[in-house]
């Protein structure tokens, strides 16, 4: 099915040309597009797990001037004499900056026995009841204190006896506005949109939530991605959906806190630099294309017309007419394109000649002996057992893209000029030139088919000793060197005049001749590969440098095939 037909050589040579333009300045630009776009995004994936670490960093640090003093308490637990330390331990506490509450409460005096001591310096200092071990068990989320007039978080530890058993606790309150003080003078907290979240996702101060209390409660993916990563790691960068993408975040876990900083920004803010050189460029690359179709427009309109001329003229050779040559009016690339087509006209007219020309085809000595055969000179044939060899140059249809026409025609006419001598002095029948291939066959006629089958075995190696020859020659003016593979086989086919009464052939037809074509496919370079019914007439003429089996085309079972060796062949009557 045809999605776009080039209705003129115009139009395709427009839509040749600029198709590769126009891919290369695709993919260019779209590979530009996806790197670049990748080394911002890193760039802001850099930047924003510096910005939370030292967020997180700050924070960590004024909450852990006082966790060492109240581990510093927690270690005096358990020590004789050590009352007075500890008062002073909680004097010091109380002194710190930020600090607005020390409560330690024993929870097993009586209320007028137990120890309060607060933020006033003047607390009757009472007598300490003593404890064991000691953990800070809890780092509350900021709340209003109403007496302080600011928020609040509080460190709460337990004190245990040597039992276990809970004996008091300590609470110390920290303004919350203290621990974010160095996190609001950054630039990037109210540009941003960032928020401080515990480890339920609960937000606990923002400036992207617009009122909502908790992260992910909307059911948005990359909320719900950050609280899941949240759990599995103490940092890291993700990205939302699109491309670019929507949204890129990023989060920060304390050491002191069971809290983390969390960091989005949009992806179209974060990219809008690439998002302006993406456009440009499309516009850039539009601009490029209509240029180029201008420029084709503008200088290729005698060159249209010169190969239009070139197209009537192929249309007459394809109904067999060939015409006279085309005048070659110029030394360009058309006036080189018109002779070589005038050169490939010849080279149909040799090929056609050679065709129609039996002589041509065969030793004079053969054809004469053909003629006096009736198969020969009507219609009809015989069927009878012969020889069969099918050789085809490899690689040939790669290499004729690579040549002008002109050296195409020129090598095949060398190619088949060294061929038929070897086939003409062996006394076989050409039965087709078909593209680079040749098809064979030698008969017997009336005497037996081994001396007919050693000629063609001959034939073979000779004509594979020829194309060293022929490849010196190619060498010699500059054209590539080939190899030649050939397909021997011997079987039953029908021999006689081929065709219409208008037109015929003389040649063979039958299941061995497809059968041999599909032992030349097998055939390397410089190899001659038999059949086992060859094998089985040669004998002891040939050494052989190989045997294999293959799974040929229209057989059920494996073929048995042969690779003599060329330089070791017996000959034989």
């Amino acid at each position: 099915m045809r999605f776009f037909k080039v209705k003129s050589l115009q139009q395709r040579l427009i839509f040749f040309l600029l198709l590769p333009v126009a891919c290369l300045l695709f993919l260019v630009g779209i590979s530009g597009f996806f790197y670049a776009r990748q080394v911002m995004l890193n760039q802001w994936t850099e930047a924003a797990v510096l910005k939370l670490q030292r967020a997180a960093h700050n924070i960590d640090m004024r909450l852990g001037r006082p966790i060492e003093w109240i581990e510093m308490f927690h270690k005096t637990g358990g020590e004789r004499g050590e009352y007075a330390l500890q008062n002073w331990i909680l004097s010091q506490l109380r002194e710190l900056e930020g600090v607005t509450k020390v409560h330690l409460q024993w929870l097993n005096q009586p209320p007028e026995r137990r120890m309060m001591h607060g933020t006033h310096p003047h607390i009757e200092r009472q007598r300490m009841m003593r404890f064991h071990r000691a953990s800070i068990a809890e780092v509350t989320p900021p709340k209003y204190d109403t007496q302080a007039g600011h928020e609040t978080v509080s460190l709460v530890s337990i004190l245990k006896d040597e039992s276990g058993k809970v004996v008091g606790n300590l609470e110390v309150a920290v303004r919350f506005d203290y621990l974010m003080e160095d996190i609001i003078k950054l630039g990037w907290w109210q540009s941003e949109m960032a928020c401080l979240v515990d480890n339920s996702g609960m937000c606990l101060t923002d400036s992207m939530m617009k009122g909502r209390g908790q992260l992910g409660e909307t059911n948005d993916p990359l909320e719900l991605a950050i609280l899941k990563a949240m759990k599995g790691k103490p940092f890291g960068t993700l990205r939302g959906p699109g491309h670019p993408p929507d949204k890129v975040a990023g989060f920060y876990g304390m050491e002191r806190a069971p809290w983390s900083i969390v960091l989005l920004a949009p992806g179209r803010k974060i990219l809008a630099p690439i998002v302006r050189f993406r456009d440009y460029y499309a516009m850039g690359g539009g601009l490029c294309i209509v240029f180029i179709i201008l420029l084709i427009r503008s200088v290729t309109g005698k060159m249209v017309h010169s190969i239009k001329e070139i197209s009537r003229a192929s249309e007459n050779v394809s109904q067999g007419n060939y015409g006279d040559p085309l005048p070659q009016k110029s030394r360009d690339e058309i006036g080189q394109l018109i002779g070589s087509f005038n050169a490939m006209v010849r080279g149909l007219k040799e090929r056609d000649f050679i065709s129609n020309t039996f002589g041509r085809y065969v030793d004079q000595e053969i054809a004469k002996e053909l003629m006096r055969r009736p198969e020969a000179t009507r219609l009809g044939g015989e069927k009878r057992e012969v020889a069969i060899l099918i050789s085809d140059i490899r690689g040939f249809t790669p290499l004729s893209e690579s040549l002008n026409p002109e050296s195409i025609v020129t090598i095949l006419n060398r190619y088949f000029s060294h061929m038929v001598e070897v086939i003409k002095k062996h006394q076989g029948i050409i039965v087709d030139f078909f593209g680079d291939g040749v098809l064979v066959f030698f008969d017997p006629l009336d005497g037996p088919v081994k001396p007919t089958i050693h000629r063609a075995i001959r034939c073979a190696m000779e004509m594979q000793h020829e194309m060293e020859a022929f490849n010196a020659q190619m060498r010699g003016e500059g054209l590539p060197e080939i190899a030649m593979g050939i397909g021997l086989n011997a079987g039953q086919v029908v021999v006689g005049n081929i065709g219409s009464e208008t037109r015929a052939k003389y040649g063979i037809v039958g299941s061995a001749v497809n059968l041999t074509q599909r032992i030349q496919e097998v055939a390397r370079g410089g190899e001659v590969v038999i059949s086992d019914s060859i094998y089985q007439y040669a004998g002891k003429s040939l050494d052989i440098r190989r045997s294999f089996e293959v799974q040929v085309k229209g057989l059920e079972e494996r073929m048995k095939l042969h690779i003599p060796d060329s330089k070791r062949i017996h000959h034989s009557s």
